[in-house]
């Protein structure tokens, strides 16, 4: 059965179980739905979305839940992503924080690197560090960089050091103490001490965020950690409270940045492995669905209504990284993160993004946005700015029926007043505005796709490109065009595809730890000894929240350099063992080196970090195939209309509702697809191949 604003339905009354994910972007929260029939194959989707709720996120969930007319009770499995971390820093609304050092290194987090984003830029800003020095203490202690203790920890000042916190209202308490990454006893002490004599004050050790070197990237990351700790829990304790209340018989999974899922309890430990969940997901949801369709090499371009996010998958693998920065950009050196984070590259252009001209005439789009409220000046909310989708409603790419899922349509009179500033500005007309305005977010995203790709050794033309996201499918076709990308796949229920990818995650704990050595056979048994400890710890983690030792799969990593590098290359050791070959690993290393930076050396190689990845595989869902019932495209086709293709010229075009295409369908463009959330672009030189689960592939036509 299908409804032309709300997707593939429940195919029969008969349903066994339901698994939900959802999402919450800066603009909208998703929902999808996979019900299961008695055999448990799939029995259908169903998809909704609403307006992000900022002052109180968990009721979005609760709109879409309403929206899609679901009973949680009937939900046996539930995965949730949230903006809540990375907004609640970006808007600096965490919670009061004070760190506590080692005595002499109270000043780490703000001296931080001394360095320039971009060198000669002079209007680098210093950005403040999340803690002022007057919440900053210091305790003496003194470990060695081996481990080795070499002052004791002396705590006789620590009620002082208290007493001021909770006078100066703090609300959470960050411990990084020197080289606690290599033994944290002192912080596993001083840790116990604080919780004891301030049970209500929130306190996280660098131990818990990061087994990394490095002490300023280690110091701030705990810091943001601890300053998003009371927040996330509290969120986090809300959302599973209210969902119960609604009948939710088993305690939500949450989304973490790493692309795996985790328990309740073990996110709300260490909450800044949430900073980029919503991204990750999407890659990995555009992973599994390449996989079924054979597609290993993917460039993922997730477009959201404030953000794009673009990942490159190379034979169905994404890098991880923790060389990760929030707040970075040309004039700001940004603020490290070393918690595993999916290789992403984030731009602050999405469908809300605000255009706006510079002292100089430039136009421009973003990073600023108008978010849901008051939005795009279509929304008829109040927004007084010309954004992208209304960029796209003026060239006519929207149809109105299909606009905010076919729940309103766009305020014209509010698009053309927020048009005329920048008309009279750039002296242009209102058609002419939008194709600008639309240009020049593409040609953003174009910087951003090369920096995954061209900018780093690899052949766009190489590559399949898969959009999601509410804006993915409008873009995508021209961004393909521009980096002569052959094939484009826009999956079914693209719109909400970060959440479809929650349900395609398994639960996954990274463990990684600093202990640098040479890589040379008298150094094995060090690396075997590093690693059984590694898995031995991950085990206990994963029992205490229930699971056996037999469900545990482990994957290996190492990153790795030459003697005497400062940075390091992550290299897969592919079933390690004892005797695994040091020679093999080592000849991994100069290949992905080579790859990466063009050049080998026949030099020494060292190893930086051990990398343990732990997963307990969940049971994923088959992506539902679409029935094939003879219908013509013409059934589908619901209005014909002019629209603006800029460069390719006007079109009288038709329009076809997604949802009444069939396998083996072709549409050759002009066209537009629309659905409940997002619009499909076809160009008028591009055609349009629906395939077995209802992707649209589209194509060159004088290609195929």
């Amino acid at each position: 059965m299908y409804h032309p604003t709300h997707g593939l339905l429940f195919l029969n009354p008969i349903i066994q179980f339901m698994r939900i994910a959802t999402d919450i972007g800066g603009t909208f929260t998703d929902l999808v739905c996979l019900a299961f029939d008695e055999n448990g194959k799939p029995n259908g989707v169903k998809v909704a979305k609403s307006d992000t709720t900022p002052s109180n996120f968990e009721e979005g969930i609760l709109d879409t839940v309403l929206k899609a007319e679901l009973d949680l009770k009937e939900v046996d499995f539930f995965a949730h992503g949230t903006t809540v971390v990375i907004n609640a820093l970006t808007e600096r609304k965490g919670a009061k924080t004070a760190l506590i050092t080692t005595l002499g290194f109270r000043d780490v987090l703000e001296i931080a690197r001394c360095n320039r984003p971009d060198l000669f830029n002079f209007n680098f800003v210093k950005q403040p560090p999340f803690v002022p020095r007057y919440l900053r203490f210091e305790v003496e202690e003194r470990m060695g960089y081996k481990g080795n203790v070499i002052t004791e920890l002396n705590t006789s000042g620590l009620e002082n050091i208290l007493k001021s916190c909770k006078e100066e209202g703090v609300e959470a308490i960050a411990i990084c103490l020197l080289h606690a990454y290599k033994n944290p006893i002192h912080e596993i002490c001083l840790k116990e001490k604080i919780s004891r004599l301030l049970p209500n004050i929130e306190v996280i050790a660098s131990h818990q965020v990061t087994r990394e070197w490095r002490e300023y990237e280690r110091t701030s990351s705990t810091v943001l950690s601890a300053y998003v700790l009371p927040t996330a829990k509290k969120y986090l304790n809300n959302l599973a409270g209210k969902l119960q209340a609604k009948g939710l018989k088993n305690t939500p999974y949450i989304m973490q940045s790493n692309g795996g899922i985790t328990t309740l309890n073990d996110v709300k430990t260490n909450p800044i492995t949430m900073v980029e969940s919503g991204p990750a997901s999407g890659v990995f949801g555009a992973i599994a669905l390449g996989k079924v369709m054979g597609k290993k090499n993917l460039i993922v371009l997730d477009i959201g209504g404030t953000t794009a996010k673009c990942a490159l998958v190379e034979n169905g693998q994404v890098k991880i990284t923790t060389n990760y920065k929030i707040q970075h950009s040309r004039t700001e050196a940004g603020y490290p993160i070393q918690t595993p984070v999916i290789d992403i590259v984030e731009i602050g252009n999405g469908g809300g993004s605000i255009a706006w001209v510079d002292k100089g005439g430039k136009m421009h789009v973003g990073p600023k946005s108008a978010g849901a409220m008051p939005g795009p000046a279509a929304y008829g909310r109040g927004g007084k700015s010309m954004t992208t989708t209304d960029a796209h409603i003026i060239t006519g790419r929207i149809h109105p029926n299909y606009f905010l899922g076919g729940d309103s349509k766009p305020d014209y009179d509010s698009i053309d007043k927020a048009s005329e500033p920048l008309c009279d500005v750039m002296h242009v007309s209102k058609e002419d505005l939008a194709k600008g305005i639309i240009r020049v977010a593409n040609a953003n995203m174009i910087n951003a796709l090369k920096l995954i790709s061209v900018n780093k050794g690899h052949d766009p033309r190489d590559f399949t490109m898969m959009v999601i996201g509410g804006g993915g499918a409008m873009h995508g076709a021209d961004l393909a065009r521009e980096l002569q990308v052959s094939e484009l796949i826009v999956p079914l229920h693209a719109g909400v595809f970060s959440a479809f990818g929650m349900l395609m995650s398994d639960i996954r704990r990274d463990y990684i730890r600093t202990h640098v050595l040479p890589l040379s056979q008298e150094k094995q048994h060090i690396i075997q000894d590093t690693f059984r400890e590694m898995k031995s710890e991950a085990t206990e983690n994963f029992q205490i929240d229930g699971y056996q030792k037999e469900e545990i799969k482990f994957s290996y990593y190492a990153d790795l350099r030459y003697a005497g590098q400062e940075h390091y290359v992550k290299v897969l050791l592919s079933d390690f063992s004892d005797e695994t070959p040091l020679e093999e690993i080592i000849e991994n290393f100069h290949k992905e080196h080579e790859k990466q930076y063009s050049f080998k050396l026949k030099t020494s190689v060292e190893l930086v970090n051990f990398h343990l990845v732990a997963e307990v595989e969940v049971e994923k869902p088959d992506f539902p195939t679409i029935e094939k019932k003879g219908r013509d495209p013409e059934a589908a086709k619901f209005s014909e209309q002019e629209v603006d293709f800029d460069d390719l010229g006007k079109h009288y075009t038709p329009f076809y509702h997604r949802y009444l295409l069939e396998p083996d369908m072709a549409i050759p463009g002009p066209a537009i697809i629309a659905e409940k959330a997002t619009t499909t672009v076809v160009t008028p030189i591009h055609i349009a191949h629906v395939d077995l689960y209802g992707n649209l592939i589209l194509t060159l036509q004088n290609e195929k």
